[in-house]
């Protein structure tokens, strides 16, 4: 019988709470409208940039205070534990881990500072001191530019994990469940 996770049977575990889901949802969608929004929908495009960012300060949040697979603590390595990581990786060894793998970590914590960075720099370009300065819009447009290519990766990551430990990772994100082992 199929269970949540996508798996034929076994045991398992919810592993991402309903605030993690629906903000990594939300934070999605924000993301994706403000994108193409970017030419045209300015108040629009302005109030979802103000969405992502509350959603940023409310999972940074949680990542101290939520649920133990929610917290940073729990995901985030250090820079050895991550290159061994990735070196297993590369060589088609890498284990699977229950939560954010290291790489998911650190990728998780980009994806966050660069929506941050955007909706800042996006926010600053509509204040009275720095409308129409050259810099400012170039700043906005070139971490736009590195946020699309970081989902790029991340959705690239996502579908690999999926693939080589056999689990959907996008459905786990889902409904939260994965497989104990």
């Amino acid at each position: 019988m199929a269970r949540p996770d996508g798996s034929g049977g076994g045991a398992r575990v919810r592993v991402w709470d309903l605030a993690v889901r629906a903000g990594h949802w939300l934070l999605v969608t924000a993301v994706a409208t403000t994108w193409l929004t970017q030419e045209g929908r300015r108040t629009l495009h302005e109030n979802v940039g103000y969405v992502a960012l509350a959603i940023v300060a409310l999972r940074v949040a949680w990542g101290f205070f939520g649920s133990p697979h929610a917290r940073f603590s729990d995901f985030v390595c250090g820079p050895r534990a991550t290159l061994r990581y990735a070196r297993q990786l590369l060589a088609g060894r890498a284990p699977r881990h229950l939560g954010h793998n290291p790489l998911g970590g650190w990728m998780a914590l980009v994806l966050l500072a660069l929506v941050a960075a955007t909706g800042a720099s996006g926010w600053l370009y509509t204040t009275d001191r720095y409308w129409g300065v050259e810099w400012v819009e170039e700043l906005h447009g070139a971490l736009s530019d590195a946020l699309m290519i970081a989902v790029t990766l991340h959705v690239l990551g996502a579908v690999a994990m999926s693939w080589q430990h056999r689990g959907n990772l996008v459905a786990a994100m889902v409904h939260g469940w994965k497989r104990r082992h």
